[in-house]
């Protein structure tokens, strides 16, 4: 089997040019593998290997504790090797024909901490008046008050702008109408958005309620810059994008006590398991009350 490998890693430096960095993970992967297959089941030949070994040492290494992503990396290092033998005809079959690859797990969303939104908030309303610091002001506040996508903020129409009931009619995907109520302070911070628009591009002005300098409809790419920069305060945030205020609106709100219906609700979601990855967090804060709360913890 030695030899076996030692072609395999030629093939990967000399004909696929791969990095030494690469070479020594596959070399890490595959020969832990052959180490495992020695120690469990003895001295085998390379067609001796079957799916079952494979299987079995899956369950080992899930059983060591080894996460998912890197359990698959090294599946797909074993299944690059015997693709190799198929190929050189040293193997009729492969082992891994049979074993299935476990799914990687979806990545948590990123979200802001409550202490991170208020400063940005902050910066930005000392920020000056001009148009584009207006729209960098209207554009967090309202995602964050609302859990909005990037798409429904800037095709917002004023008219589904309710100030008297004190909501937003929000026309999502599929044509799909909800309702999310505002805060009284949003709601002024809107007003006063909305009269500066009517000073400065007169009464007949765009009918879309977030607009560029020149009095048009705000454009995604625009408002998604603009948010990118606001967010540039927070240093310790992997990502900074519209959709991160979506997530940080859903995470404190069901921090805070909010039902998941209700919050499926307000996100438009079409199910409840697209809004369940943020019970994850929800878990996670709870988690960390009980260990500075608990004498036993």
């Amino acid at each position: 089997m030695k030899k076996s490998l030692q072609s395999f890693f030629d093939y990967l430096k000399f004909e696929k040019r791969y990095s030494s960095h690469t070479l020594t993970a596959y070399r890490s992967d595959l020969e832990g593998f052959m180490d495992f297959v020695q120690r469990e089941f003895g001295e085998v030949q390379l067609s001796e290997i079957s799916h079952s070994i494979v299987r079995t040492w899956l369950a080992v290494l899930r059983d060591e504790g080894l996460d998912t992503k890197s359990i698959r990396r090294k599946l797909s290092s074993l299944k690059s090797f015997f693709k190799h033998m198929l190929r050189m005809g040293v193997l009729e079959t492969s082992p891994m024909a049979q074993v299935i690859t476990p799914k990687a797990g979806k990545k948590l969303p990123v979200f802001m901490k409550e202490e991170d939104t208020a400063q940005v908030s902050e910066t930005l309303t000392s920020s000056s008046d001009d148009w584009k610091s207006l729209n960098m002001q209207m554009l967090i506040n309202i995602f964050y008050a609302t859990g909005m996508r990037l798409s429904e903020l800037v095709n917002l129409k004023e008219k589904q702008i309710d100030f008297s009931r004190g909501h937003i009619r929000v026309l999502g995907k599929g044509n799909k109408e909800r309702i999310i109520p505002v805060s009284q302070d949003v709601l002024q911070q809107i007003r006063r958005y909305k009269d500066l628009k009517r000073k400065e591009f007169g009464s007949g002005s765009c009918e879309y309620f977030l607009v560029t300098e020149k009095g048009r409809k705000l454009y995604p790419k625009y408002a998604y810059l603009l948010v990118k920069k606001a967010l540039s305060e927070v240093t310790t945030l992997e990502k900074k994008s519209p959709h991160v205020l979506r997530h940080t609106f859903a995470t404190h709100i069901l921090n805070n006590g909010a039902n998941l219906n209700a919050v499926k609700e307000l996100l438009g979601h079409s199910s409840l398991a697209a809004t369940q990855v943020y019970t994850h967090n929800t878990i996670e804060k709870l988690k960390d009350v009980h260990k500075k709360a608990h004498p036993r913890s």
